[in-house]
């Protein structure tokens, strides 16, 4: 592999500047066994200055990528939720019969706390993510997720996701969801119940990921994006009164 021009000219740079040095202290102190003694020791000391600086450099520029990575991921997911998240939170959230017993812990505002996204999060383990298969409009779930069928796979062809279990997981839910629905050619409206129990399970899938991912986002937003919290808190799914415009 062939040093470039730049690298060649610094490497000479540092090694003149160090003979200079030594002949340097070689003129001042005219002793040349100190000065040998100096260069060993020194020299026997580089292994480990190099391992420490190595390590430190490579830790600095770990963090650094990781942090790339981690803005581009939650560019991706913030693109999910605008793009189609939001609005199946939405649809699943109005066919929850049991949505009263944790709507009021969802309503997320300015004020939040760390704590806060944490006390939510531990309370819904235990919840029970459930629809109502007979009250979903399966035919318009199904035309809303083949317009944005094309969108989903660019997602999941996304290198960026392999590094969010979670959110891939998600993904993968919301694809499988989608294929189920394009693969019922036949009336959607008359499909027998066990059939219906089978969607209905696919839903409440796709429900319970939605929720954890939804609210994740929504913190990352919070401690980092200011702007884009206060769009996304005025557009609250859970919320009924939620509205988009300033008041």
């Amino acid at each position: 592999m062939q040093i470039s021009r730049w690298y060649k000219i610094l490497g000479i740079t540092l090694l003149l500047t160090s003979i200079a040095f030594y002949s340097l202290e070689y003129i001042i102190f005219q002793d040349p066994y100190h000065l040998f003694n100096f260069m060993i020791a020194k020299l026997a000391f580089l292994p480990i200055e190099v391992l420490i600086v190595t390590m430190v450099i490579h830790q600095i520029l770990y963090d650094m990528e990781k942090r790339q990575r981690l803005e581009k991921l939650n560019m991706v997911i913030g693109t999910f939720f605008s793009e189609v998240g939001t609005r199946l939170l939405t649809y699943f959230s109005d066919w929850d019969p049991n949505l009263d017993d944790i709507k009021s812990n969802l309503i997320i505002t300015k004020d939040w706390t760390d704590s806060d996204f944490m006390k939510v999060k531990n309370q819904l383990k235990n919840y029970e993510y459930e629809v109502d298969i007979n009250r979903v409009d399966l035919k318009h779930l199904r035309n809303m997720l083949i317009e944005h069928r094309d969108f989903l796979v660019r997602l999941l062809e996304n290198p960026n996701l392999l590094e969010h279990e979670t959110f891939t997981e998600l993904l993968r839910a919301v694809f499988h969801m989608t294929e189920e629905l394009i693969s019922r050619t036949e009336d959607l409206d008359n499909l027998p119940e066990s059939d219906l129990d089978h969607l209905r399970i696919d839903i409440e899938r796709v429900y319970g990921k939605l929720v954890v991912e939804w609210l994740d986002y929504m913190e990352y937003m919070k401690d980092n994006y200011p702007y884009l919290f206060s769009l996304a808190m005025r557009k609250n799914p859970f919320d009924e009164s939620a509205s988009p415009v300033v008041k």
